[in-house]
């Protein structure tokens, strides 16, 4: 009897593994898969095999030969254009005259595949399909049989809803030649799409066989671990190359371990490997031939394939790692992560789970990589965070990067399309803001280059200059050695999900236009916006009473970035500014948590000068903290209650609040005839809701600057109290006391879900919100329960009638949800 092994298979989604091998040649416990199914067919007494080929023939040949170190013969069928799994095989037809059978060359199976052989022959068969049973059938093909084995139905690649048997098709079929005459030579065909349901139609005897045993179909990265780890378990009966040396660990020749290395099983170490002193190999690892893994080096659930070097102390957690790649020392490699061949990941370097990295790839010394780096098309990454895209200067956000960003901005919005660009004082982010410049000029965009400036100013001038949207480049908040890339659109708000989306596809396709030579249009640099962006804030103000308020103020404030701000708006309103030294603002980056650092300090110095108010305001004008005159501090809900209150007493209508915002806010719209809109916490959805509902316009300072600039917050509150000649104790004491708790609870990404839906089905009470994650009400507060996008996190905010309500229910919802969960609280 003869064999056919189909291995033209390219395997795109095992890549990168697979770039510059087919998938037919990716090491399974070291050997290539297609030996264990070479291996399988001697085992079961088939030694003449046709190999079908196509994707890189050339490597499969060379590797395999005739087949005599296997004690088989066999030949080799290439296919110039793709011909489809039946196609393939007919391409071989003159190989075959008999029944013979047909296996993929890149499964890993133990089937006893001469059960099949003799079930095909009794029932008198034309096709017998060998089946097995799986947990989840909906990347598979599902096949009925009746009791007689006879097949009477089948369903390709079923939805949930479409299932209707857990039995699918290995690929592995018993076949008579005259099934290859129902279609042409050099006709595209497929057995389980064209070929059997055409066999199943014309009633000709079509049977399948369950065989026990098993089976896996290495579909995906996650499928090659799996694999790995059920054959180390000894799930499936292939050979295991090596010397078992203790109870589940395998040795090859000539490895070098040190005896003061430790290798727990199951695990592989091949042939001519060295582990040095204190490395540390634990169960469920595979090292190819030639690793070196040096002292007090960790490696854990990870295949490793040939000649990879791992420095001390590196730590490996079930990734999977190419040829000759170089792990040096203290580097990280963690869950889902692939590395592809000759990369070379640095010392203290880190690459986050799920990470790719093409072959060739270098990552630099310390870095942080939490996206794959791939030459070619590639599925969409998410790329935008909570503000933008941010990430490591000159690591993850390099001129390259923020070139290719510019570019995809740029195509998404259209050839000629108005953007605007500014950064803040910093080098790192003027040198990206030109690179982001070039990048909107090749895809045809008008860009205006508003220079230095801060956040609100931004805003103000994609309004004000009628573009389509634009980007604000500046340091983080967080960490002096990262940028923020903010996004914005026509209004001056952030762009909607959707358009983040259509930016990552851009991005992920490489595929944006670029434009021919006469149509770059060089950028205009803008020179006013600073003086109009001031003038702005000012405008609408009454002037006259805030200058005959003769406020004093302490101010702490980044000098780089806000002192002309800061001086241009002091100057117009008649704004003193204490000189306590800290009115005098940083000359160097500061976080903002060193600036939240500061506050007692801030709020002692309030009181012994006597100043009207004290503020901190964030480097590039995006949040503030105020310190009443009485040192209190107000910030998060209490500074979103004086905005409202500020909004309300001030012009009335309508204030738009996130869902997170204290009930005291509804006392103070009905003290004042107003309205409160409640909106979700994301940002777009915030913006989009004080934009729409807003109105604001480009004269005054509307909701949206109160909200997003904090310069305009601060001059709008002292105008309040200047109108009503009113101290900033006066106002907070108009604002109703409320008491409010915000905590969160590790959830799994899978687990989410999970949470929410039994918070729903069973809810404490009977009164739910839902406009944004769980918000239950009870007789003396609420709890809203609201799942982060970013982080693997529930946030849980409470609101009660004491501050022992508001922590008792913050309390209740983290334990409800750490036992849906099955998190240990």
């Amino acid at each position: 009897m003869k064999a056919i092994i189909m291995a033209g298979g390219e395997g795109s989604r095992l890549r990168p593994l697979t770039c510059g091998r087919p998938k037919p040649m990716v090491p399974v416990l070291n050997r290539p898969v297609m030996t264990h199914i070479v291996e399988l067919l001697q085992k079961n007494g088939i030694t003449d095999i046709g190999v079908t080929l196509q994707y890189q023939p050339e490597a499969i040949r060379d590797h395999f030969s005739n087949g005599a170190e296997y004690g088989v013969n066999l030949q080799y069928f290439v296919e110039e254009t793709p011909l489809g799994t039946a196609g393939s095989v007919k391409n071989a037809s003159g190989f075959l005259g008999e029944t013979f059978l047909v296996i993929s060359g890149d499964a890993l199976t133990d089937l006893d595949l001469s059960r099949a052989v003799e079930f095909h022959k009794r029932q008198g068969a034309m096709a017998t399909l060998v089946l097995t049973r799986v947990d989840c059938p909906l990347e598979y093909g599902v096949v009925i049989t009746g009791k007689d084995g006879k097949i009477t139905q089948f369903l390709e690649k079923p939805g949930w809803s479409e299932v209707f048997s857990d039995t699918v098709n290995t690929g592995i079929y018993v076949l008579e030649p005259e099934v290859l005459e129902y279609f042409a030579p050099g006709q595209k065909f497929d057995f389980s799409q064209d070929l059997f349901p055409l066999l199943l139609r014309n009633q000709k005897p079509l049977f399948g066989l369950v065989l026990s045993g098993y089976w896996c179909d290495i579909g995906n990265l996650t499928q090659y671990l799996q694999a790995h780890h059920e054959a180390l378990s000894g799930k499936v009966n292939i050979n295991i190359p090596g010397t078992e040396i203790s109870p589940g660990v395998w040795v090859g020749e000539g490895a070098l371990i040190n005896p003061e290395a430790s290798i727990k099983g199951p695990a592989l170490i091949g042939a001519n490997c060295q582990l040095g002193a204190g490395a540390i190999i634990e169960p469920f690892t595979v090292l190819g031939p030639g690793c070196l893994v040096q002292e007090r080096a960790s490696i854990k659930r990870s295949v490793l394939w040939n000649n990879i070097y791992v420095g001390t102390g590196a730590a490996l957690r079930g990734a999977v790692v190419g040829n000759r790649v170089q792990v040096q020392s203290q580097a990280g490699i963690y869950e889902g992560a692939v590395v592809g061949d000759d990369s070379i990941i640095m010392e203290n370097s880190l690459l986050k789970p799920d990470v790719k990295l093409w072959p060739h790839k270098l990552v630099e010394t310390g870095a942080t990589v939490q996206q794959s780096l791939i030459w070619g098309t590639c599925s969409p990454k998410k790329i935008f965070g909570f503000e933008g895209i941010s990430g490591l200067i000159n690591v993850e956000v390099t001129p390259e990067f923020a070139a290719r960003v510019g570019a995809a901005f740029g195509s998404v919005s259209g050839v000629g399309a108005r953007l605007a660009v500014s950064a803040d004082n910093y080098n790192a982010s003027l040198m990206i803001k030109e690179a982001v410049i070039s990048g909107m000029q090749s895809a045809g965009a008008e860009v205006l280059d508003l220079g230095t400036g801060i956040t609100p100013m931004h805003r103000y001038s994609v309004r004000s200059l009628n573009c389509k949207g634009g980007v604000h480049i500046k340091v983080s908040p967080l960490t002096s050695d990262k940028v923020v890339m903010v996004f914005t659109d026509a209004r001056g708000g952030n762009i909607s999900r959707g358009m983040e989306r259509k930016i990552e596809n851009a991005l992920a396709r490489e595929d944006f236009p670029r434009v021919e030579v006469s149509r770059i249009i060089p950028p205009a640099a803008v020179h006013s916006m600073s003086r109009d962006y001031i003038s702005a804030v000012c405008a609408g103000l009454n002037g006259r009473s805030l200058r005959e308020a003769s406020f004093k103020l302490l101010l702490c404030y980044d000098r780089i970035n806000l002192e002309t701000f800061v001086a241009g708006i002091c100057g117009e309103l008649g704004l003193s500014l204490e000189g306590d030294g800290l009115n005098r603002g940083c000359t160097e980056y500061r976080s903002w948590r060193s600036y939240q650092e500061m506050l007692p300090s801030l709020a002692r110095n309030v009181m012994e000068t006597g100043a009207d108010a004290g503020a901190v305001l964030d480097p590039n004008a995006d949040r503030l903290i105020l310190i009443d005159n009485k040192g209190r501090v107000v910030q998060d809900d209490l500074l979103v209650a004086l905005i409202s209150l500020v909004i309300l007493k001030g012009h009335g209508g309508s204030v738009v609040v996130p869902v997170t915002a204290p009930r005291a806010i509804e006392t103070l719209a009905e003290r004042y005839q107003g309205k409160v809109v409640r909106t979700k916490t994301a940002l777009q959805d915030f913006l989009d809701k004080v934009l729409t509902g807003g109105n604001p316009g480009l004269e005054g300072i509307s909701q949206f600057f109160l909200h997003f600039d904090a310069l305009s917050a601060l001059v709008r509150v002292l105008e309040l109290m200047a109108r009503h000649n009113a101290s900033l104790s006066d106002m907070l004491d108009e604002i109703p006391s409320f008491y409010t708790d915000k905590r969160e609870v590790p959830v799994s990404w899978d687990a989410k879900g999970r949470v929410i839906r039994y918070l729903i089905q069973d809810p404490p009470t009977s009164r739910l919100e839902l406009l944004d994650g769980v918000k239950v009400y009870h007789r003396d507060g609420w709890a809203l329960v609201l799942p982060d996008p970013d982080e693997p996190v529930c946030r849980v905010f409470s609101e009660g009638n004491t501050m022992e309500i508001a922590e008792s229910l913050s309390e209740f919802y983290i334990n409800k949800i750490a036992d849906i969960a099955g998190v240990k609280n």
